[in-house]
């Protein structure tokens, strides 16, 4: 199997590289800046069990790059099996305050780069007669966020493209389906300012902000056992959002 992560080499990215390295995958890990931190992860994946591991820069916000990136994948292992879009940023302010880059920006990172990806993978889905796509959304792109605007529309516009893909995929044995994480222990997350974490942390049932081991487990179990799974946005939340 060869997995293909975007923004692969911290957080929930690389958790998914682990989470398929160990279980033996082949792994292409992404990353626009973080070079030293994937090149690390592709290090590690090598020793824990993933029999090849490479890493590739680039920015899948740009539709060549991102275009480059399949190819690269195609051209060092054949074949592609697994797509994940992790890839994502956050610029928040109000829409007061909001700018026209932070909106622009968000929106080519989280969502564009979502059908770049998929768009240049296609073809070899088509000839392979077999695929998955996994698009991590999150539970904003359900319910909304002040201060999110231009994440919230990112994430919620994962959604509507995601059952589109699997309408449009399944005739070639292609499932695609999103992931909606709701607050995980992540860099983003730890930039949280104290007196915000214990707010939040009230507003979840379950007592506790998730783990990145646990969207990685949930992200593996769509590719092997959830073969009649398609178009469907799972959530993995602590109950923040039902």
């Amino acid at each position: 199997m060869v997995v293909v992560i975007t923004g692969a080499a911290r957080g929930i990215g690389r958790a998914i590289a682990y989470e398929f390295g160990g279980a033996g995958a082949s792994i292409v890990v992404d990353y626009a800046h973080s070079q030293a931190a994937a090149e690390q992860l592709v290090a590690d994946l090598k020793q824990h069990g993933a029999p090849d591991a490479i890493a590739v820069q680039a920015d899948v916000a740009d539709a060549e790059q991102a275009a480059m990136l399949i190819a690269m994948c195609v051209e060092r292992f054949g074949r592609i099996d697994v797509l994940v879009n992790n890839a994502g940023i956050t610029a928040d302010h109000s829409m007061k305050n909001m700018t026209v880059e932070e909106w622009d920006r968000v929106i080519r990172v989280d969502l564009n780069s979502c059908f770049y990806t998929v768009k240049a993978a296609l073809p070899w889905f088509v000839k392979q007669l077999s695929g998955a796509v996994i698009n991590i959304s999150s539970f904003v792109g359900q319910e909304g966020n002040f201060g999110q605007a231009n994440y919230s529309a990112a994430k919620a516009g994962i959604l509507g493209f995601t059952k589109t893909a699997a309408l449009e995929f399944a005739r070639y044995n292609v499932t695609v389906n999103a992931v909606c994480p709701g607050f995980i222990e992540t860099d983003m997350y730890e930039h949280i300012p104290e007196n915000a974490r214990e707010a939040i942390l009230k507003r979840i049932p379950l007592g506790r902000i998730g783990k990145v081991e646990e969207v990685a487990r949930l992200v593996r179990y769509l590719v092997e056992d959830g073969q009649y799974i398609t178009g469907q946005a799972l959530s993995i939340n602590g109950g923040i959002y039902m």
